[in-house]
């Protein structure tokens, strides 16, 4: 059972479910848990948590496991036909490796950007990947809210970071890596709910749609 399944009273027998095959099982409980460690790591290193030679630390965590198993989950909800899933996780997944392969390509000037163009191209990621996300928050309207409320802190983490790219302000970078270990947090509760369905206990509240269908 996956979060965003809904559960209807049958007016008919129920058609014996398939035995559990290859592309069986619920992709969430890889996705959410490789968002967790993903968030987590770079809120702590955009919160301060690393010094400023060090920032480039968090990239082999982005790279190889969170963008990487958000991909893998993206595939996998894909080929259980769970649309809306696959494009949440193809969505970030694609979002960690695309941030990966920016700060290694400006540090190793890789795109033949200048130092003094480098906020520039820094702002243009951060308003290009506000945009989509804006977009995908207004999708979740019909989701348990708790998606939602997700979804609106990793925009309001984006707009922290370009406010602060506009600004040049090492506190606004700060404060959106506290909203990001939140998102973090929050995601941690979602792969308890999962997991706890998984093992044979039930779905946590994840709160009611703001939208009804």
């Amino acid at each position: 059972m996956t979060v965003t399944e809904t559960v209807a009273e049958p007016t008919q027998p129920a058609a014996a479910a398939p035995p559990p095959g290859p592309l069986g099982g619920d992709p969430t409980l890889l996705g959410v848990p490789m968002f967790v460690v993903g968030t987590f790591a770079l809120g702590l290193a955009q919160a301060g948590y690393l010094p400023a030679a060090a920032s480039g630390a968090p990239l082999a965590i982005l790279l190889t496991a969170t963008g990487l198993g958000l991909l893998i989950a993206t595939v996998w909800a894909a080929a259980l036909g769970q649309s809306a899933l696959a494009s949440v996780f193809g969505i970030f997944g694609t979002f960690f490796v695309s941030y990966s392969v920016l700060v290694l390509g400006l540090v190793h000037g890789w795109w033949g950007v200048t130092p003094e163009d480098v906020g520039a191209v820094v702002k243009l990621f951060v308003i290009s990947w506000l945009v989509t996300v804006l977009l995908l928050t207004v999708s979740t309207l019909r989701l348990p809210s708790i998606f939602t409320f997700l979804f609106g802190l990793v925009d309001l983490a984006l707009v922290l970071l370009l406010l602060g790219a506009i600004r040049q302000s090492a506190g606004l970078g700060k404060a959106a890596g506290f909203v990001i270990l939140l998102v973090s947090l929050t995601c941690c509760y979602v792969y308890a709910s999962v997991a706890s369905a998984a093992t044979g206990g039930k779905l946590f509240s994840l709160g009611k749609p703001v939208l009804s269908s």
